[in-house]
């Protein structure tokens, strides 16, 4: 697994000490060694690279990685400039649309957004190839969950887009009134029409930050 060198590093530090992660890394390596596993080992933390701490303004929490062929690069919900959108996401830019009236791109590269400040963390980072959520239940919840309680204790606004109900659970461990906390129904087409839709999320967002002085997000992203 790559290192994680910002500023990331101290906060989640003593994770890599416990005894959850020393499995966790030890069931990932045999994994990468004998199965194909996505994304590649060196993307795993792409989120925190692309998204240090500081400079956080937005959480989006996906759930496990996709699980076919170069779709996942370690950001939740987005895929490599060349492949075919998933049906997710082709749901979150219609919303955008809606919303914010953003053209829908021809692509599903959401890196623009990471380098903005929307932290796009998957709650747990790797997953054998054509087999979804099939590392769940090894430690990368405990340990997704150390990231999310360090941005709850960060001092200014932030947002946390919780969607679905999985990641809707994890607001009862945000306890910082200075933060937003928005929860809708998952983007999938299997729920979206049950309130993801007109949910407004992406508005919403941006009216909090600026009302707390804070450069909105520019959700578009450019077709390639």
């Amino acid at each position: 697994m790559a290192a994680i060198a910002n500023d990331w590093l101290k906060p989640l530090s003593a994770e890599f000490k416990k005894d959850y992660y020393r499995e966790l890394y030890r069931f990932v390596d045999r994994e990468y060694k004998t199965c194909t596993v996505y994304p590649n080992a060196e993307d795993i933390f792409n989120a925190l690279h692309l998204t240090p701490l500081h400079e956080v303004k937005v959480v989006i929490l996906g759930q496990d990685p996709y699980h076919g062929p170069g779709q996942a690069h370690g950001l939740c919900f987005s895929v490599k400039p060349d492949v075919e959108i998933p049906p997710s996401l082709q749901n979150i830019y219609q919303e955008l649309h809606d919303d914010l009236g953003c053209k829908i791109p021809n692509n599903g590269y959401l890196v623009k957004w990471a380098r903005q400040g929307v932290l796009l963390l998957n709650t747990v980072l790797t997953v054998r190839a054509h087999q979804a959520n099939s590392h769940r239940g090894h430690g990368w919840e405990e340990f997704t969950d150390a990231i999310i309680e360090a941005v709850d204790r960060e001092d200014r606004p932030i947002v946390f887009l919780l969607w679905g109900t999985p990641a809707g659970r994890k607001a009862s461990m945000l306890h910082n009134p200075k933060h937003l906390i928005l929860t809708a129904p998952h983007p999938s087409p299997l729920s979206a029409y049950r309130g993801f839709f007109g949910c407004r999320h992406f508005s919403r967002c941006n009216d909090f930050l600026v009302k707390h002085g804070e450069t909105p997000i520019d959700w578009q992203i450019e077709d390639i």
